[in-house]
């Protein structure tokens, strides 16, 4: 484990490695932010976004919690969706979880988790949605890796249900949602082929903000 001074001596080899290969670097670096991408990830500490994409500081615009949920009533995650939508106007939302996901796994244990409880009743929404696949899924390990997949999905669709993502796709055809799983065992991610489109047309019947059917 890394011992906590030693981090400080990590930073200046840091800032020394990046001067070397690029004297200017903390002078760009220091400007106005203009990522592409948001990303919406777990917190677990095994999967960062920037190394597993292999993006530099100032590419991606991040947020993690608990199992890469998108709540509607977490401000912390909608505030972020609007700054990066609306003012960053990034051009592709990515919902990244992760299989061996200790979140999922808490969510469908029989246990008392105190604060945990609300927040991961909503991985137990997902799993009621699709409780006849997951329960057909006889290997613990391998439903639980169907329910990671299955609750980027329907993060995704929470992502496509704000004002933000809605009004400035129909404006400009952007943003569009990915949803993403990394496989901590082998170190690939696994695009799960999220029909952006379809599912944004599938559920404005219902979550249509724009107040138009096109």
């Amino acid at each position: 484990m890394i011992e906590y001074k030693q981090i400080f001596e990590n930073n200046k080899k840091w800032i020394e490695q990046k001067q070397n290969s690029e004297a200017d670097f903390f002078e760009k670096l220091n400007k106005e932010q203009h990522p592409d991408y948001l990303y919406i990830g777990c917190s677990d500490s095994r999967v960062t976004a920037e190394d597993l994409m292999g993006a530099e500081p100032g590419e991606i615009f991040v947020h993690r919690n608990v199992a890469n949920m998108v709540i509607s009533i977490d401000l912390n995650v909608m505030s972020v969706i609007n700054y990066a939508v609306r003012h960053l106007n990034v051009k592709h939302i990515i919902v990244c979880g992760h299989y061996n996901c200790g979140g999922v796994k808490a969510a469908m244990t029989s246990k008392d988790l105190g604060i945990l409880n609300p927040w991961l009743r909503n991985i137990r929404d997902v799993y009621r949605l699709h409780k006849e696949e997951l329960n057909a899924i006889e290997d613990e390990h391998l439903r639980y890796n169907r329910l990671v997949e299955l609750n980027v999905r329907e993060q995704c669709i929470n992502v496509i249900k704000t004002a933000a993502v809605q009004e400035h796709y129909i404006k400009d055809k952007l943003p569009t949602v990915h949803g993403w799983v990394f496989d901590i065992s082998n170190g690939k991610i696994i695009d799960l082929d999220i029909d952006f489109r379809k599912e944004l047309e599938g559920i404005r019947e219902i979550y249509n903000l724009m107040g138009t059917g096109k």
